[in-house]
């Protein structure tokens, strides 16, 4: 497998638990005694996710001089 192959994969992957995680953050946050830690670190978690996609799609552009 290429890099180039590898990295899209890894967005790829970062996506799905990106979209998981925003399921059960909203099924949570409908249950009226969720526990909020629990959600905030899914959160947190959830921005760590798509940091990491942001940067790995930085990765797959080359760079422009502009």
């Amino acid at each position: 497998m290429s890099n180039l192959t590898l990295l899209e994969s890894k967005i790829t992957e970062l996506r799905i638990e990106h979209r998981d995680l925003d399921d059960v953050i909203g099924r949570l946050l409908a249950d009226p005694v969720c526990d909020h830690l629990q959600v905030q670190r899914m959160k947190k978690r959830k921005l760590a996710i798509k940091d990491e996609i942001n940067r790995l799609e930085n990765r797959l552009l080359p760079d422009i001089i502009a």
